[in-house]
C-alpha cells in the first residue's frame, strides 16, 4: 500500500433519539492510500454516509455526536481541531460531493456566486479571479457554454450538469482528499458512466485521493484500488479491489457478490441469484457477538459469544469473521 493519507481508528458516531441511541457508527478502521481510491460499499443504513460526515465533521449534533475514535488526516487528528481549523480545511484541503445533486446547492443564488464564494473563502482571491477559476473548472468537467451557466440558477439546469458542478466546486482548490457520497444518484445510467469516468480523469490529473461511497460493486470494481465493505456500522472487510473480488472471504461479502447477476453467459439452475436472509439489526440493540450471526450459513457457538477483531491476513487484506480470525 502507498503512503496513507487519511487514516480512521475505532471510530463511533451516535445518535440519541427517542427510541433510544442509535450506534450508526460503531468501531470504524479503514485507511485511504495518497492517490488513489477506496470504495465503501454497503447496504442502506450500514452507515457509510455518518462515517463521511464524521470526517467532514458534518454530523448534526444534536442528535449526533462523534463519542470517539481518530481520524487522522495528513498527519494530524481532525476530531482535535478547533472549529475555525476545521472550516478552513473543509472545502479546501478536504471536500465532499454530497449525495443528493438536485438540493445539494443554494437554489436562491446563481451557480458562478457560489462557485467564487467557495474559491474566495479558502484561497483569498479577488472576486474576478475566482469567477476566471470558477469558469476554468467548469470548462474541466465538460460543461457546455460554461460562461452562461455562471450566470444561471441551479433549478436552470439537469441534475447531470447539477452533478458536475458539484465536482467542480469539491475541486476547485484542488484539494488533497475527495469524499464522493453516492455522487451518481438519481442519474440515468449514460449520465452516471460521465460522471465515473470525468471523477477518474480528473483524479489522475490532479493527484487527489477519493472516498467513493457506493452500494453499488460494479461501480467499486471500474473506480476504486481498495474496497471497505460495512455492515452495522463496521468495517467487515478491507482488501485491494482484485483481492476482494476474486477472493471474498466474509459472509456477507459473499452474499453481495452472489447477488451480481451475470450478462454473459446463461445462469445454471443451482447458481442463480441468492439473496442474503434476514434483516439488518436494529442499530438500537445490536446482537452480542458478531451483529451477522442471524444471517450467516457458518454461524457457530463462538459467533454469538463474541465480537471477531479486523483480522490481518497479509497483503492488505482484513476480515473481521472467526472462520479467518
Amino acid at each position: 500500500m502507498k503512503e496513507v493519507l487519511l487514516e480512521i481508528r475505532n471510530l463511533q458516531t451516535h445518535f440519541k433519539t427517542d427510541e433510544g441511541e442509535a450506534r450508526a457508527v460503531n468501531g470504524v478502521d479503514l485507511k485511504v492510500p495518497k492517490g488513489e481510491t477506496l470504495g465503501l460499499v454497503g447496504e442502506s443504513g450500514c452507515g457509510k454516509s455518518v462515517t463521511a460526515l464524521s470526517i467532514m465533521r458534518l454530523v448534526p449534533e444534536p442528535p449526533g455526536r462523534i463519542i470517539g475514535g481518530e481520524i487522522i488526516f495528513d498527519g494530524q487528528d481532525i476530531l482535535k481541531l478547533r472549529e475555525a481549523e476545521m472550516r478552513r480545511m473543509r472545502g479546501n484541503t478536504l471536500s465532499m460531493i454530497f449525495q443528493e445533486p438536485m438540493t445539494a446547492m443554494n437554489p436562491v443564488y446563481r451557480i458562478g456566486s457560489q462557485m467564487a464564494e467557495v474559491i474566495q473563502l479558502h484561497q483569498k482571491v479577488s472576486k474576478k479571479e475566482a469567477m476566471d477559476r470558477a469558469l476554468d473548472m467548469l470548462h474541466k468537467v465538460g460543461i457546455p457554454d460554461p460562461k452562461q451557466r455562471l450566470r444561471e440558477y441551479p433549478h436552470q439546469i439537469s441534475g447531470g450538469m447539477r452533478q458536475r458542478v458539484l465536482i467542480a466546486m469539491a475541486l476547485s482548490s484542488h484539494p488533497k482528499m475527495v469524499i464522493a457520497d453516492e455522487p451518481t444518484t438519481a442519474l440515468d445510467v449514460t449520465i452516471q458512466a460521465q460522471i465515473l469516468d470525468l471523477m477518474n480523469q480528473l483524479k489522475e490529473e490532479m493527484g487527489t485521493s477519493n472516498l467513493l461511497i457506493t452500494h453499488d460493486l460494479g461501480v467499486i470494481f471500474e473506480m476504486a484500488q481498495w474496497v471497505a465493505v460495512m455492515y452495522a456500522g463496521k468495517i467487515v472487510e478491507y482488501a485491494a479491489v482484485s483481492d476482494l473480488f476474486s477472493q471474498p472471504l466474509h459472509p456477507y461479502t459473499t452474499g453481495l457478490m452472489n447477488s451480481i447477476p451475470q450478462i454473459d453467459q446463461p445462469v445454471p439452475k443451482d447458481k442463480m441469484l441468492r439473496s442474503i436472509p434476514g434483516m439488518v439489526p436494529s442499530l438500537f440493540d445490536l446482537l452480542e457477538g458478531c451483529t451477522f450471526q442471524d444471517r450467516c450459513n457458518h454461524v457457530f457457538d463462538r459467533c454469538r459469544r463474541e465480537e471477531p477483531g479486523l483480522a490481518d491476513l497479509g497483503s492488505g487484506h482484513m476480515v473481521r469473521c472467526w472462520l479467518h480470525g
